[in-house]
């Protein structure tokens, strides 16, 4: 879709509490152990360098330790540290191919991108080397060098693990290249494509790896757990394209459902968010409706199968509740009552011109342009006719003078 279409954005818009309308199927809960888990983990990082400061004090205000003891609340000590560790790398790749280095860059996104299957497809590899000719943001990747030796999950999560960041990691390289072109998926190809870019498949990974899940490969491919999959990572991702459409315009980034829905609605902003937000409510309810479909796979299984899908949805609940708590999103907002907030949309942090202006030119003077095109129609009149008086009208005279002399 033609991002030129787009309607001017207004002033503010609403947004209704997206917490309660997840609460009413996904639980809420917080691991006991975050702060300890994080002091040691937030060492790690540091010693990394993969920010320079202020941008790492800024980056660290993000509360990713919050994010992580509402997303494992049961998971222990190890595990948390690990999940901590892995949401660090994720988000610092994910912030310097959304609005970093990389941003509408997709060659420059899949050389971070080879380099970081390297490392995952070896782990025993060192870590990459420093180079002076390596951009400043591939300094992450030797964050994640270190990332499968801290973990000790089960060869079947490994591989679901190592097959979703892969995935995630195409998908980025992906929408790259949709900013390159400045092109707008379809609502419907946007929602395939956003479950990859939001890394679902890696979270379903890495729940199942905070708890050590044991569940049988096969199991995974049943039709309703498929379909869970699907509804529970669309519910921990439209909340984060209604909340960050306003930081993202800000950036002059589109890559957004609500954006989505306001160009093949033909809608304007609050339209689009209401639209959305119904449609996150639907599928929420699509989520309760498919779990009481989950068939039995015997005693062992659904024990584990509980244990995973409960861990899950408090996930997905606390993802949502981070959304509001984490400063990345919301400016200066009194967010103590999520109830209908009157959000204003942020100016423009760059000089991109905006859409809207890009497609309305300045309207052409409608009577400077007939009086050219009218005197263009006289001429071609009076050419016109002077080639069929010279087809027709002079031969029939030379006719008529050849007949006066014979008579």
């Amino acid at each position: 879709m033609n991002l030129e279409k787009l309607q001017p954005f207004p002033s503010r818009f609403v947004l209704q509490d997206l917490t309660s309308i997840t609460s009413r199927v996904f639980p809420l809960k917080i691991n006991p152990l975050q702060e300890e888990a994080y002091k040691s983990t937030r060492a790690w990082f540091v010693n990394l360098g993969v920010y320079s400061e202020p941008k790492q004090s800024k980056f660290l205000l993000h509360r990713f330790d919050l994010y992580a003891g509402l997303s494992f609340s049961e998971a222990d000590l190890q595990h948390l540290d690990t999940c901590i560790a892995f949401f660090l790398w994720a988000f610092s790749f994910d912030d310097l191919s959304d609005e970093g280095e990389l941003q509408s860059k997709p060659e420059r996104v899949q050389v971070g991108v080879d380099i970081s299957m390297r490392v995952l497809n070896d782990p025993s590899a060192p870590a990459p080397a420093l180079r002076s000719s390596m951009p400043r943001c591939f300094t992450s990747e030797r964050h994640l060098a270190t990332f499968p030796r801290r973990a000790t999950a089960s060869p079947g999560a490994c591989n679901r693990f190592y097959r979703a960041v892969e995935s995630w990691m195409k998908s980025q390289v992906e929408q790259a290249q949709l900013r390159f072109d400045n092109n707008i998926p379809s609502v419907e190809d946007f929602i395939l494509l956003r479950r990859r870019t939001i890394g679902g498949e890696i979270v379903e990974a890495m729940v199942e790896y905070s708890l050590d899940i044991k569940i049988p490969e096969w199991v995974w491919d049943h039709p309703i757990l498929v379909g869970m999959s699907h509804a529970v990572i669309d519910v921990m991702t439209w909340p984060n394209d209604l909340i960050s459409f306003n930081k993202e315009q800000s950036d002059n980034d589109y890559q957004n459902l609500v954006v989505c829905v306001m160009l093949q609605h033909n809608t304007d902003l609050q339209g689009a968010v209401d639209i959305v937000t119904k449609m996150l409510a639907q599928r929420v309810a699509d989520y309760a409706n498919l779990k009481k479909q989950l068939p039995s796979f015997g005693p062992e299984i659904d024990g584990e199968l509980a244990r995973y899908l409960t861990a899950l949805e408090q996930y997905t609940q606390g993802t949502v509740v981070w959304y509001y708590d984490s400063p990345r999103y919301f400016r200066g907002i009194d967010l103590s009552n999520k109830h209908d907030l009157i959000i204003p949309v942020y100016p423009p942090s760059t000089d991109a011109p905006r859409p809207w202006t890009i497609s309305r030119e300045k309207p052409v003077d409608r009577t400077s342009f007939l009086a050219p095109s009218a005197l263009q129609i006289l001429f071609i009149a009076a050419a016109i006719i002077s080639l069929l008086l010279w087809q027709f009208f002079v031969p029939s005279m030379h006719r008529l003078q050849i007949a006066l002399v014979s008579s």
